[in-house]
């Protein structure tokens, strides 16, 4: 019997939960609108000591790996990849959009998050919570054009900033799935299947998924002088 403990940090709604095998023991949904660096280590010993459990007796550590605020992506990456580590245990990073497209029950769904700055991040999953179309940053119109035919649903934590753009789309009389604000637990369910998979890995190769690049690179790529396109 496998051993989850997973963490997302990715917004200012995160979450914890502690799985075994693809059963979610407990989820706590936590929300810190300053970031969660100072918060959730005592969160994480409270959830671990109402259950018994050690980290050392965790087989598998679990993040949320973005797309989401990029202090957050790190805090959540930081805290599994250091508890791996400790315990020589492996990792499971995984996309808060898969996180979400697994509360769909379309073939196709189409996750849709506000990413801010007039954007949004969206992907498209099958089933199996493999990608149809990639993740990206972008306008809502724009990536509505990328979307394929098919048996499509939407699916969000919350779609009502984006239903207004459907009227007179082919998009129109989709259905919505509404995915919960707390993400640890089905995180925690995808790690249990990857690491049965044997698709878990070493600590130190998992890396952070923020789709979008941080301002302080956007900031370097155009103003440091080494860039060719710099004006």
């Amino acid at each position: 019997m496998a051993r989850i403990l997973a963490i997302d940090t990715t917004t200012e709604f995160g979450s914890l939960a502690l799985v075994e095998d693809e059963r979610v023991v407990e989820e706590v949904l936590l929300h810190a609108a300053d970031g969660f660096g100072h918060v959730l280590w005592g969160h994480l010993e409270g959830l671990l000591a109402r259950h018994a459990w050690a980290t050392a007796q965790v087989d598998c550590f679990a993040a949320a790996a973005g797309p989401g605020s990029f202090t957050g992506v790190r805090v959540g990456l930081a805290a599994v990849k250091g508890l791996a580590e400790a315990h020589a245990k492996p990792v499971v990073a995984v996309s808060n959009l898969a996180a979400i497209a697994s509360f769909g029950t379309a073939p196709l769904r189409a996750v849709v998050v506000d990413a801010r700055r007039g954007e949004i991040y969206g992907a498209v999953y099958d089933a199996a919570l493999e990608l149809v179309v990639p993740e990206v940053v972008t306008r809502f119109p724009e990536w509505l054009a990328s979307l394929p035919g098919g048996d499509l649903e939407f699916v969000s934590t919350d779609f009502t900033p984006f239903r207004a753009a459907l009227s007179g789309t082919r998009f129109a009389s989709l259905p919505e799935r509404q995915a919960p604000r707390a993400l640890a637990g089905a995180i925690g369910r995808i790690a249990a299947a990857r690491l049965a998979a044997g698709l878990a890995q070493d600590p130190a190769a998992v890396d952070a998924n923020y789709v979008r690049r941080s301002d302080a690179e956007l900031l370097w790529h155009d103003d440091h002088p080494e860039n060719p396109g710099r004006r």
